[in-house]
Protein backbone atom coordinates (compact mmCIF):
# COMPACT_ATOMS: atom_id res chain seq x y z
CA UNK A 1 0.00 0.00 0.00
CA UNK A 2 1.20 3.48 -1.19
CA UNK A 3 1.51 6.22 1.49
CA UNK A 4 -1.27 7.93 -0.32
CA UNK A 5 -3.50 5.50 0.14
CA UNK A 6 -2.84 5.14 3.73
CA UNK A 7 -3.58 9.11 3.88
CA UNK A 8 -7.04 8.31 1.81
CA UNK A 9 -7.71 5.62 4.09
CA UNK A 10 -7.51 7.69 6.78
CA UNK A 11 -9.90 9.77 5.99
CA UNK A 12 -12.21 7.52 4.48
CA UNK A 13 -12.34 5.92 7.97
CA UNK A 14 -13.05 9.48 9.76
CA UNK A 15 -15.59 10.84 7.18
CA UNK A 16 -17.10 7.65 5.43
CA UNK A 17 -16.63 9.23 1.92
CA UNK A 18 -14.71 6.54 -0.39
CA UNK A 19 -11.76 7.60 -2.03
CA UNK A 20 -13.43 6.08 -6.01
CA UNK A 21 -15.95 8.33 -5.45
CA UNK A 22 -14.09 11.59 -5.67
CA UNK A 23 -10.93 10.24 -7.54
CA UNK A 24 -7.48 10.10 -6.33
CA UNK A 25 -6.65 12.87 -8.00
CA UNK A 26 -8.17 15.35 -5.47
CA UNK A 27 -6.90 13.40 -2.28
CA UNK A 28 -3.42 13.96 -3.87
CA UNK A 29 -4.15 17.83 -5.03
CA UNK A 30 -5.34 18.39 -1.19
CA UNK A 31 -2.94 16.37 0.76
CA UNK A 32 -0.04 18.55 -1.37
CA UNK A 33 -1.99 21.13 -0.57
CA UNK A 34 -1.57 20.65 3.26
CA UNK A 35 1.75 19.56 2.97
CA UNK A 36 2.95 22.73 1.22
CA UNK A 37 1.10 24.72 4.28
CA UNK A 38 2.88 23.33 6.88
CA UNK A 39 6.10 22.95 5.06
CA UNK A 40 6.31 19.31 4.62
CA UNK A 41 7.73 17.03 1.63
CA UNK A 42 7.52 13.60 3.05
CA UNK A 43 4.49 11.75 2.30
CA UNK A 44 5.01 9.35 5.97
CA UNK A 45 5.41 12.24 7.75
CA UNK A 46 2.64 13.82 6.66
CA UNK A 47 0.82 10.37 7.43
CA UNK A 48 1.61 10.08 10.68
CA UNK A 49 1.00 13.65 11.90
CA UNK A 50 -2.62 13.28 10.32
CA UNK A 51 -2.85 9.83 12.45
CA UNK A 52 -1.56 11.91 15.65
CA UNK A 53 -3.66 15.16 15.13
CA UNK A 54 -7.51 15.35 14.87
CA UNK A 55 -7.45 19.64 13.95
CA UNK A 56 -5.12 18.65 11.11
CA UNK A 57 -7.70 15.45 10.18
CA UNK A 58 -10.29 18.48 9.98
CA UNK A 59 -8.32 20.79 7.98
CA UNK A 60 -7.72 17.92 5.32
CA UNK A 61 -11.62 17.31 5.50
CA UNK A 62 -12.48 20.88 4.97
CA UNK A 63 -10.46 21.07 1.48
CA UNK A 64 -11.58 17.29 0.32
CA UNK A 65 -15.31 18.23 1.25
CA UNK A 66 -16.28 20.52 -2.21
CA UNK A 67 -20.15 21.67 -1.23
CA UNK A 68 -22.53 21.82 -4.06
CA UNK A 69 -25.97 23.23 -3.47
CA UNK A 70 -28.43 25.86 -3.77
CA UNK A 71 -31.66 27.44 -2.52
CA UNK A 72 -34.85 25.19 -3.82
CA UNK A 73 -32.32 22.18 -5.13
CA UNK A 74 -34.86 19.55 -4.40
CA UNK A 75 -37.90 22.02 -4.37
CA UNK A 76 -40.22 18.67 -4.17
CA UNK A 77 -38.79 17.33 -0.67
CA UNK A 78 -39.13 20.80 1.07
CA UNK A 79 -42.90 21.09 -0.87
CA UNK A 80 -43.42 17.91 0.73
CA UNK A 81 -41.77 18.87 4.05
CA UNK A 82 -44.07 21.77 4.12
CA UNK A 83 -47.12 19.95 3.23
CA UNK A 84 -46.87 17.06 5.61
CA UNK A 85 -46.25 19.47 8.89
CA UNK A 86 -49.03 22.21 7.91
CA UNK A 87 -50.71 18.52 8.00
CA UNK A 88 -49.21 17.35 11.37
CA UNK A 89 -49.82 20.51 12.79
CA UNK A 90 -53.29 20.72 11.83
CA UNK A 91 -54.34 17.55 13.41
CA UNK A 92 -52.66 18.27 16.18
CA UNK A 93 -50.11 15.49 16.05
CA UNK A 94 -47.61 17.43 17.26
CA UNK A 95 -47.30 20.15 19.15
CA UNK A 96 -43.66 22.21 17.07
CA UNK A 97 -42.13 20.30 14.13
CA UNK A 98 -38.41 19.09 14.87
CA UNK A 99 -36.70 18.77 11.20
CA UNK A 100 -33.06 17.86 10.54
CA UNK A 101 -30.66 19.04 7.41
CA UNK A 102 -27.69 16.45 7.66
CA UNK A 103 -25.51 17.44 5.88
CA UNK A 104 -26.65 21.08 5.91
CA UNK A 105 -23.66 21.94 3.60
CA UNK A 106 -23.02 26.77 3.27
CA UNK A 107 -27.28 26.57 4.41
CA UNK A 108 -28.81 26.30 1.25
CA UNK A 109 -31.10 23.64 2.19
CA UNK A 110 -32.06 24.19 5.53
CA UNK A 111 -33.31 27.97 4.73
CA UNK A 112 -35.00 26.36 2.17
CA UNK A 113 -37.28 24.64 4.43
CA UNK A 114 -37.86 27.02 6.55
CA UNK A 115 -39.62 29.76 3.74
CA UNK A 116 -41.25 26.58 2.59
CA UNK A 117 -42.94 26.34 5.83
CA UNK A 118 -43.67 30.12 6.40
CA UNK A 119 -44.92 30.08 2.44
CA UNK A 120 -47.34 27.43 4.01
CA UNK A 121 -48.07 29.52 6.23
CA UNK A 122 -46.37 27.48 9.53
CA UNK A 123 -45.74 30.04 12.19
CA UNK A 124 -42.10 30.46 13.31
CA UNK A 125 -43.27 29.11 16.70
CA UNK A 126 -44.31 25.69 15.46
CA UNK A 127 -40.87 24.67 14.13
CA UNK A 128 -37.71 24.46 14.34
CA UNK A 129 -34.25 23.23 12.03
CA UNK A 130 -31.42 21.55 13.19
CA UNK A 131 -28.45 21.83 10.59
CA UNK A 132 -25.50 19.39 10.77
CA UNK A 133 -22.19 19.20 8.91
CA UNK A 134 -18.81 17.86 9.37
CA UNK A 135 -17.16 21.32 7.46
CA UNK A 136 -16.78 23.85 9.56
CA UNK A 137 -16.33 26.17 7.05
CA UNK A 138 -19.46 25.61 5.83
CA UNK A 139 -21.24 26.39 8.95
CA UNK A 140 -19.72 29.68 9.18
CA UNK A 141 -21.07 30.40 5.72
CA UNK A 142 -24.12 29.37 6.62
CA UNK A 143 -24.14 31.51 10.17
CA UNK A 144 -23.40 34.21 7.90
CA UNK A 145 -26.09 33.57 5.53
CA UNK A 146 -24.57 35.85 2.96
CA UNK A 147 -24.80 34.10 -0.68
CA UNK A 148 -23.85 34.89 -4.08
CA UNK A 149 -25.38 34.34 -7.68
CA UNK A 150 -24.26 31.00 -7.70
CA UNK A 151 -26.78 29.83 -4.70
CA UNK A 152 -29.72 31.40 -6.49
CA UNK A 153 -30.70 28.87 -9.75
CA UNK A 154 -33.75 28.31 -11.69
CA UNK A 155 -36.08 30.59 -13.23
CA UNK A 156 -37.94 31.26 -9.69
CA UNK A 157 -36.82 33.18 -7.26
CA UNK A 158 -39.43 35.62 -5.87
CA UNK A 159 -38.73 33.79 -2.43
CA UNK A 160 -35.52 36.14 -2.75
CA UNK A 161 -37.53 39.06 -2.74
CA UNK A 162 -39.73 37.77 0.12
CA UNK A 163 -36.49 36.76 2.70
CA UNK A 164 -32.98 37.94 1.73
CA UNK A 165 -31.89 41.69 1.57
CA UNK A 166 -29.74 42.32 -1.38
CA UNK A 167 -26.40 43.54 -0.09
CA UNK A 168 -23.83 44.84 -2.94
CA UNK A 169 -23.94 41.61 -5.36
CA UNK A 170 -24.65 39.32 -2.81
CA UNK A 171 -27.73 38.73 -0.74
CA UNK A 172 -28.33 38.46 2.99
CA UNK A 173 -30.49 35.82 4.59
CA UNK A 174 -33.83 37.42 6.67
CA UNK A 175 -33.45 37.26 10.65
CA UNK A 176 -36.75 35.67 10.27
CA UNK A 177 -35.38 32.36 8.63
CA UNK A 178 -32.16 32.78 9.88
CA UNK A 179 -33.77 32.59 13.85
CA UNK A 180 -35.37 29.06 12.78
CA UNK A 181 -32.23 27.15 11.49
CA UNK A 182 -29.39 26.07 13.96
CA UNK A 183 -25.96 25.27 12.95
CA UNK A 184 -23.85 22.97 14.35
CA UNK A 185 -20.64 20.46 13.49
CA UNK A 186 -21.12 16.97 13.89
CA UNK A 187 -19.88 13.37 12.05
CA UNK A 188 -22.06 10.59 11.37
CA UNK A 189 -19.50 8.04 11.68
CA UNK A 190 -18.66 9.21 15.29
CA UNK A 191 -19.64 6.72 17.80
CA UNK A 192 -21.33 9.54 19.74
CA UNK A 193 -23.01 11.64 17.17
CA UNK A 194 -26.26 12.77 18.23
CA UNK A 195 -26.48 9.76 20.93
CA UNK A 196 -29.06 11.92 23.22
CA UNK A 197 -30.88 13.79 20.69
CA UNK A 198 -34.75 13.92 20.54
CA UNK A 199 -36.12 11.99 17.46
CA UNK A 200 -37.29 14.19 14.28
CA UNK A 201 -40.65 14.83 12.57
CA UNK A 202 -38.40 15.27 9.55
CA UNK A 203 -34.80 14.17 8.06
CA UNK A 204 -33.59 15.83 5.08
CA UNK A 205 -30.23 13.48 4.16
CA UNK A 206 -29.49 13.79 0.52
CA UNK A 207 -27.23 12.73 -2.02
CA UNK A 208 -24.88 11.88 0.68
CA UNK A 209 -25.53 7.88 0.93
CA UNK A 210 -23.95 7.39 -2.50
CA UNK A 211 -20.37 8.17 -1.10
CA UNK A 212 -20.07 5.60 1.32
CA UNK A 213 -19.30 2.08 0.90
CA UNK A 214 -21.81 -0.48 1.39
CA UNK A 215 -21.34 -0.98 4.83
CA UNK A 216 -21.19 2.50 6.24
CA UNK A 217 -24.43 3.00 4.28
CA UNK A 218 -26.27 0.58 6.04
CA UNK A 219 -24.98 1.94 9.09
CA UNK A 220 -25.97 5.01 8.30
CA UNK A 221 -29.09 4.10 7.47
CA UNK A 222 -30.06 2.62 10.93
CA UNK A 223 -28.83 5.94 12.36
CA UNK A 224 -31.34 7.74 10.43
CA UNK A 225 -34.24 5.44 10.85
CA UNK A 226 -32.90 5.79 15.43
CA UNK A 227 -32.91 9.43 14.57
CA UNK A 228 -37.02 9.74 13.01
CA UNK A 229 -40.14 9.92 14.96
CA UNK A 230 -42.73 6.54 14.27
CA UNK A 231 -45.01 8.95 12.58
CA UNK A 232 -41.94 10.77 10.77
CA UNK A 233 -40.50 11.31 7.25
CA UNK A 234 -36.99 10.88 5.20
CA UNK A 235 -36.28 12.07 2.24
CA UNK A 236 -33.16 10.87 0.15
CA UNK A 237 -31.78 11.52 -3.10
CA UNK A 238 -33.47 9.61 -6.01
CA UNK A 239 -30.71 7.24 -6.33
CA UNK A 240 -30.70 6.66 -2.85
CA UNK A 241 -33.88 5.16 -2.34
CA UNK A 242 -33.14 1.52 -2.16
CA UNK A 243 -30.66 1.63 0.08
CA UNK A 244 -34.11 2.48 2.92
CA UNK A 245 -36.41 -0.25 2.01
CA UNK A 246 -36.64 -2.66 4.57
CA UNK A 247 -38.69 -4.59 6.35
CA UNK A 248 -39.02 -1.75 9.21
CA UNK A 249 -38.98 1.74 6.25
CA UNK A 250 -41.02 1.77 2.85
CA UNK A 251 -42.03 4.65 0.73
CA UNK A 252 -44.02 7.62 1.47
CA UNK A 253 -45.58 7.34 -2.01
CA UNK A 254 -44.66 11.44 -2.94
CA UNK A 255 -43.88 11.53 -6.58
CA UNK A 256 -40.38 12.97 -7.40
CA UNK A 257 -39.75 13.95 -3.35
CA UNK A 258 -37.87 10.50 -2.41
CA UNK A 259 -39.54 10.51 0.95
CA UNK A 260 -39.70 7.45 3.44
CA UNK A 261 -41.67 6.33 6.38
CA UNK A 262 -41.59 3.74 9.14
CA UNK A 263 -43.58 0.76 8.68
CA UNK A 264 -46.72 0.79 11.25
CA UNK A 265 -46.73 -1.86 13.59
CA UNK A 266 -49.77 -3.60 11.44
CA UNK A 267 -48.05 -3.00 8.07
CA UNK A 268 -44.85 -5.15 9.15
CA UNK A 269 -46.92 -8.04 11.29
CA UNK A 270 -48.64 -7.93 7.64
CA UNK A 271 -45.79 -8.30 5.70
CA UNK A 272 -44.42 -11.06 8.25
CA UNK A 273 -47.57 -13.08 7.08
CA UNK A 274 -46.85 -15.48 3.77
CA UNK A 275 -48.33 -14.02 1.40
CA UNK A 276 -51.75 -16.11 0.08
CA UNK A 277 -51.55 -17.93 -3.33
CA UNK A 278 -52.60 -15.29 -6.25
CA UNK A 279 -56.11 -15.40 -7.61
CA UNK A 280 -55.54 -13.02 -10.40
CA UNK A 281 -53.04 -10.49 -11.79
CA UNK A 282 -51.50 -8.67 -9.30
CA UNK A 283 -50.14 -4.47 -9.52
CA UNK A 284 -47.00 -4.42 -10.74
CA UNK A 285 -44.59 -2.88 -8.00
CA UNK A 286 -41.36 -1.44 -9.38
CA UNK A 287 -38.12 -3.12 -8.87
CA UNK A 288 -37.04 -0.27 -6.32
CA UNK A 289 -40.05 -0.98 -4.51
CA UNK A 290 -41.68 1.74 -5.51
CA UNK A 291 -45.78 1.57 -5.22
CA UNK A 292 -47.53 2.46 -8.26
CA UNK A 293 -49.62 5.55 -8.06
CA UNK A 294 -53.34 4.71 -7.42
CA UNK A 295 -54.32 6.96 -9.93
CA UNK A 296 -51.64 5.66 -12.28
CA UNK A 297 -51.98 3.34 -15.83
CA UNK A 298 -50.51 -0.13 -14.98
CA UNK A 299 -49.75 0.49 -18.38
CA UNK A 300 -46.01 1.71 -19.22
CA UNK A 301 -45.40 5.24 -20.35
CA UNK A 302 -44.54 4.71 -24.25
CA UNK A 303 -41.50 6.95 -24.87
CA UNK A 304 -41.62 7.70 -28.42
CA UNK A 305 -40.02 10.69 -28.94
CA UNK A 306 -36.85 10.54 -30.96
CA UNK A 307 -34.12 12.78 -31.14
CA UNK A 308 -33.80 14.77 -34.24
CA UNK A 309 -30.40 14.90 -36.14
CA UNK A 310 -27.24 16.13 -34.68
CA UNK A 311 -27.86 19.80 -36.25
CA UNK A 312 -30.98 20.38 -35.30
CA UNK A 313 -30.03 19.23 -31.62
CA UNK A 314 -27.06 21.91 -31.36
CA UNK A 315 -29.94 24.44 -32.91
CA UNK A 316 -32.23 23.92 -29.82
CA UNK A 317 -29.35 23.60 -27.21
CA UNK A 318 -28.18 26.33 -28.47
CA UNK A 319 -31.08 28.92 -28.94
CA UNK A 320 -33.83 27.52 -27.61
CA UNK A 321 -37.73 27.49 -28.92
CA UNK A 322 -39.14 29.76 -30.51
CA UNK A 323 -41.21 32.52 -27.97
CA UNK A 324 -44.76 30.93 -29.27
CA UNK A 325 -43.33 27.13 -28.92
CA UNK A 326 -41.86 27.52 -25.42
CA UNK A 327 -45.29 28.75 -23.93
CA UNK A 328 -46.63 25.49 -24.87
CA UNK A 329 -43.74 23.32 -24.08
CA UNK A 330 -43.61 24.73 -20.70
CA UNK A 331 -47.13 24.79 -19.80
CA UNK A 332 -47.35 21.01 -20.67
CA UNK A 333 -44.43 20.65 -18.55
CA UNK A 334 -45.91 22.73 -15.52
CA UNK A 335 -48.98 20.10 -16.24
CA UNK A 336 -46.92 16.97 -16.00
CA UNK A 337 -45.03 18.15 -12.48
CA UNK A 338 -49.07 18.95 -11.63
CA UNK A 339 -49.61 15.42 -12.58
CA UNK A 340 -46.48 14.30 -10.49
CA UNK A 341 -47.57 15.65 -7.83
CA UNK A 342 -50.77 14.29 -7.37
CA UNK A 343 -49.21 10.67 -7.89
CA UNK A 344 -50.17 10.33 -11.57
CA UNK A 345 -46.76 9.33 -13.18
CA UNK A 346 -48.16 7.63 -16.27
CA UNK A 347 -50.15 10.75 -17.03
CA UNK A 348 -47.47 13.21 -15.97
CA UNK A 349 -44.84 10.38 -18.67
CA UNK A 350 -47.59 11.18 -21.08
CA UNK A 351 -47.46 15.05 -21.02
CA UNK A 352 -43.87 14.94 -21.06
CA UNK A 353 -44.43 12.35 -24.27
CA UNK A 354 -47.17 14.82 -25.69
CA UNK A 355 -44.24 18.04 -25.11
CA UNK A 356 -41.94 16.37 -26.98
CA UNK A 357 -43.98 15.14 -29.80
CA UNK A 358 -45.65 18.31 -30.70
CA UNK A 359 -42.47 20.95 -29.83
CA UNK A 360 -39.65 18.98 -30.71
CA UNK A 361 -36.92 17.59 -28.35
CA UNK A 362 -36.41 19.14 -24.97
CA UNK A 363 -33.80 19.07 -22.66
CA UNK A 364 -36.47 19.82 -20.06
CA UNK A 365 -38.82 17.89 -21.00
CA UNK A 366 -36.37 14.53 -21.25
CA UNK A 367 -35.11 15.88 -17.71
CA UNK A 368 -38.34 15.73 -16.34
CA UNK A 369 -39.32 11.98 -17.53
CA UNK A 370 -35.30 11.07 -15.73
CA UNK A 371 -37.01 12.13 -12.81
CA UNK A 372 -40.38 10.51 -13.51
CA UNK A 373 -38.49 7.35 -14.34
CA UNK A 374 -36.21 7.75 -10.81
CA UNK A 375 -39.60 7.87 -8.77
CA UNK A 376 -40.81 4.88 -10.30
CA UNK A 377 -37.70 2.91 -9.82
CA UNK A 378 -36.91 2.36 -13.49
CA UNK A 379 -33.19 3.40 -13.27
CA UNK A 380 -32.25 2.41 -16.85
CA UNK A 381 -34.77 4.56 -17.88
CA UNK A 382 -33.84 7.47 -15.84
CA UNK A 383 -30.09 7.17 -17.16
CA UNK A 384 -31.61 7.22 -20.62
CA UNK A 385 -33.69 10.52 -19.93
CA UNK A 386 -31.08 12.24 -18.33
CA UNK A 387 -28.76 11.34 -21.15
CA UNK A 388 -30.68 12.73 -23.57
CA UNK A 389 -31.19 15.74 -21.55
CA UNK A 390 -27.90 16.12 -21.46
CA UNK A 391 -27.17 15.56 -25.35
CA UNK A 392 -29.81 18.38 -26.06
CA UNK A 393 -28.34 20.89 -23.38
CA UNK A 394 -24.80 19.28 -22.62
CA UNK A 395 -24.73 22.08 -19.76
CA UNK A 396 -28.01 21.16 -18.06
CA UNK A 397 -26.83 21.14 -14.33
CA UNK A 398 -29.69 19.17 -12.43
CA UNK A 399 -29.53 16.54 -15.37
CA UNK A 400 -25.45 15.95 -15.39
CA UNK A 401 -26.38 16.37 -11.27
CA UNK A 402 -29.15 13.27 -11.25
CA UNK A 403 -27.14 11.05 -13.67
CA UNK A 404 -24.11 11.50 -11.82
CA UNK A 405 -26.13 10.32 -8.48
CA UNK A 406 -27.75 7.27 -10.65
CA UNK A 407 -23.94 6.12 -11.82
CA UNK A 408 -22.91 6.32 -8.22
CA UNK A 409 -25.03 4.45 -6.85
CA UNK A 410 -24.57 1.74 -9.51
CA UNK A 411 -20.95 1.45 -8.72
CA UNK A 412 -19.78 3.70 -11.38
CA UNK A 413 -17.68 5.86 -9.67
CA UNK A 414 -15.44 6.82 -12.80
CA UNK A 415 -18.73 7.62 -14.49
CA UNK A 416 -20.28 9.92 -11.77
CA UNK A 417 -16.88 11.76 -11.08
CA UNK A 418 -17.12 12.67 -14.94
CA UNK A 419 -20.57 13.63 -14.54
CA UNK A 420 -20.12 16.03 -11.53
CA UNK A 421 -17.02 17.76 -13.05
CA UNK A 422 -18.93 18.47 -16.31
CA UNK A 423 -21.60 19.61 -13.99
CA UNK A 424 -19.05 22.18 -12.24
CA UNK A 425 -17.88 23.45 -15.27
CA UNK A 426 -21.21 23.98 -16.56
CA UNK A 427 -21.94 26.22 -13.52
CA UNK A 428 -18.82 27.93 -13.64
CA UNK A 429 -19.39 28.81 -16.82
CA UNK A 430 -22.88 30.17 -16.72
CA UNK A 431 -21.79 32.00 -13.26
CA UNK A 432 -18.69 33.74 -15.84
CA UNK A 433 -21.44 34.36 -18.05
CA UNK A 434 -23.77 35.76 -15.74
CA UNK A 435 -21.12 37.89 -14.33
CA UNK A 436 -20.05 39.34 -17.57
CA UNK A 437 -23.05 40.70 -18.40
CA UNK A 438 -24.38 41.15 -15.37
Amino acid sequence: MTTMQAIADTLKAFMGMDVRTVGTTLIERVVRERMALLDMDDEAAYLVRLNQSRDELQQLVELAVVPETWFFRDREAMLAVARLGREKLVAARVGKLRILSLPCSTGEEPYSLAMALFDAGVPASAFHIDAIDIRTRSLEIAAAGVYGRNSFRGRDLAFRDRYFVRQGTAWRISAEVAAQVNFAPGNLLARDFMQHTSPYDFILCRNVLIYFEREVQHRVVRLLEALLKDDGHIFVGPAEGGLLLSERVVSAGIPLAFGFRKRTPQEIRASAVPPAAPTSALPVMPVSGWPVAKTASRTPVRRRAALPDAANAAHVAKHGQKPAVADGLQGLLAQARQAADQGDLARAGALCDQAVREHGASADAFYLQGLLSDAGGDAAAAQRSYRKAIYLDPAHHEALQHLAALLQAQGDAAGARLMRQRAERAERAAMHGALHHG
